[in-house]
């Protein structure tokens, strides 16, 4: 079984496979949420449904300043 997208075409959406996991994981939480809020059930897993929206280039990431004292 062959999955879609690819990890190597949804590198070339970011800049590490750090900010793809944490890019993925904050929009599948954030359609969870959509999910329980509306009562209507996703076609397919959130993750998957992040995923294909970061190879889709509907979701965008910012890298913001951290570890700053």
């Amino acid at each position: 079984m062959m999955n879609k997208p690819t990890l190597d075409e949804l590198m070339t959406k970011v800049d590490s496979r750090y900010t793809l996991v944490v890019a993925a994981a904050k929009r599948a939480r954030m359609l969870t949420e959509e999910e329980i809020k509306t009562n209507q059930p996703l076609e397919k897993k959130p993750v998957t449904m992040a995923l294909e929206e970061i190879a889709a280039e509907r979701v965008y990431y910012r890298r913001t300043k951290s570890g700053q004292k």
